[in-house]
This record gives structure tokens, sequence and C-alpha cells, in this order.
């Protein structure tokens, strides 16, 4: 008697632990964002933070990362990394304005910014997948020879087009609400729906978990790992368009430098795990939030631009370490 009740007592407590760490997971850092909002409210001249105008500022603020952090939760969650989307993003952004630029078809610009988003980010799929090639060094090598090829086709400056055609992406409203944030928000309902509703969600999550064990249950790894780098090189073309609807030029040298700290910074401060296996696209919505917020509350409150730099380094490290800590603690139990 004595030891069943000892038994139930240690399920008790164990249960109770996985109930806590899944609460966690569920909320993630929402209370940072939310703790962030009220600190900048308040340190911000007038609560200038909290008007309509700076909000929607925010919101527009965080939409092109938002749809490079979807990309990238996607990798991260089968334990990859893709270090290019900066790059893949300027040169799509590239491509797009370039294609505006046709007479009487600017909005196929889209599908070219779109595509070449797409065949960047299956060339480090098949890289990864084929040949075995590790990621970290596969979109290393990509982020500078895409960077390069952005530069290439504006040759060294920044390409304009005032008469964009699909500029309504980047400076238009729907009831009030930018375009931008529509296309992110949409970006991240359609990622939940693959990765929370279908079977190759699953597959990602197995792949990411054990990849070994899911290439014996007979997953295609290899596929897994074209359709995530696809996807993610995908939404970097899509960053691309939204840049360049937004500034109606594209430039090779300058757009999308560091984004891919960004878009990382906020998968992992969403709670996605960079061993892979776990994490929610939610979570990643969140982590863009707190990355938008904290850019630009630190503008509000006058935070010179070197020290905005450093702050977001540190958070991206305070980010790892608390990744770190969440393994350790689901070890634990």
């Amino acid at each position: 008697m004595a030891d069943n009740a000892a038994t139930s007592a240690v399920n008790r407590d164990a249960e109770r632990r996985l109930m806590i760490q899944g609460l966690i997971r569920t909320v993630g850092m929402l209370p940072v964002l939310i703790l962030l909002c009220i600190a900048f409210y308040f340190m911000s001249e007038g609560g200038r933070f909290a008007s309509w105008q700076n909000v929607s500022i925010v919101m527009q603020q965080a939409a092109i990362n938002t749809v490079l952090a979807a990309g990238m939760t996607f990798v991260i969650l089968t334990g990859g990394i893709d270090l290019s989307v900066g790059s893949i993003l300027a040169a799509s952004a590239m491509v797009a304005v370039i294609g505006s630029l046709i007479p009487d078809l600017g909005l196929v610009g889209i599908v070219f910014g779109l595509l070449a988003g797409l065949i960047f980010g299956l060339a480090n799929g098949v890289l990864i997948a084929f040949l075995r090639l590790p990621p970290f060094i596969v979109t290393l090598g990509s982020l500078t020879a895409v960077r390069g090829i952005a530069r290439l086709l504006g040759g060294d400056t920044t390409v304009f087009n005032p008469s964009l055609s699909f500029d309504f992406i980047g400076n238009g409203t729907v009831l009030g609400v930018p375009w931008l944030v529509i296309i992110a928000f949409l970006v991240i309902v359609i990622s939940w729906l693959v990765l929370r509703r279908t079977v190759l969600g699953v597959h990602i999550y197995s792949v990411g978990g054990n990849p070994d064990a899911a290439r014996l249950s007979g997953i295609k790894v290899w596929r897994v790992l074209l359709f995530v780098y696809g996807a993610s090189g995908l939404l970097a073309g899509l960053g691309g368009v939204m840049s360049a609807a937004r500034l109606y030029a594209a430039n090779g040298t300058q757009l999308g430098v560091s984004y891919e700290l960004d878009a990382i910074a906020a998968v992992i401060l969403g709670g996605t795990s960079f061993v892979g296996g776990i994490g929610s696209i939610w979570g990643t919505l969140v982590g863009a939030l707190i990355i938008a917020v904290l850019s630009n509350g630190l503008i509000l409150v006058g935070v010179p631009d070197v020290w905005q730099y450093i702050i977001k380094g540190l958070i991206i490290i305070g980010a790892v370490a608390l990744d770190r800590l969440r393994l350790q603690g689901s070890a634990r139990t």
C-alpha cells in the first residue's frame, strides 16, 4: 500500500510538472510582450507608444519579419537553420521591381519575386537533403552568394519604380488594416494549418525530433527538408515583394541585411527549440511582435542606434539560453 501511495504521488508530481511546462509553452513569451508594451507606454512621451498611428507602424514593422520567421519556424522545427533569408529577400525584391518595369505586365513582378525566393530555397534544400551538407554551412554560403546575385541584378545601385503596380501591398489598407499585416496574419494561419492539421506537419515535427527514427518509420526525410527550405525561400520571396511594394525600390547591398537574425530571434523567443521537434507558429508571431515592439519602443524613448544592436544581440543570446533551460527542464521530467 505504501509503495502504491508513493508511486501515485510521484506520478501526480510528474503530471503537475508536465502541466506547468505545457502551460509555459502555450503562454510562451506573451507576458513579456505585454510587459514591454506597458513599459514603453509609460516611458514614451505622452504615451505616444499606444497611439493608433504608432500601433499601425509596429504592426507593419512586424509583418515582414513575421513572414520570414514563419518560414524559419519550418526550418528550425526540423533541427536546421536558414541564414540566407535576408539575402533571398533582397534578391527577390530586386527581381520583383525589375519585373514590375515590364510595360502593361507590372503585376508579374509579384510572381517573379515569389519564384525567385522559391528557387533559392529549393537550392538550399537540395544541397542539404541530397548531399547531406550541414544547413549552417549551406545557408551561410547562400547568404553571401545570393547577396552577390542581388547586387548583380541591380548593377550595385538602387532600382526604383515610382509607378509600381503592386504598391497597394506595401502601402494600402483594408478597413484601416494595412495589407502587410493581413498578409502576415494569413501566412501565420496557413502555416498553423500545415503544422497542426496535416500529415506533413506531423512529419516535420518527427524529423526534428529524431530524423533517423523518422526515416526508419517510412517518412521521406528528403521531401520534408525540400519542403521546409522551399517554404522558407518562398516566404523570403514574399517578404521581398512586400519590401519592394513598401519602398517602391530594391537595393541589393542594404535591403534585408541582418533580417535573418531578427527572424531567428523571433522563432526562438516564440518557444521553438533550436534542436528541432518543439515549437509553435503562434509563439513565433509573439516573438516577432516582441522584436518589433522592442525596436519601435527603443527609438521612441531615444535609445541610440548602437545600443539597439547590443540589446537585440543580448536578447538573441538570452533566447537561446532560455531554450537550453527549457530542454533541461524537459529532460528532468
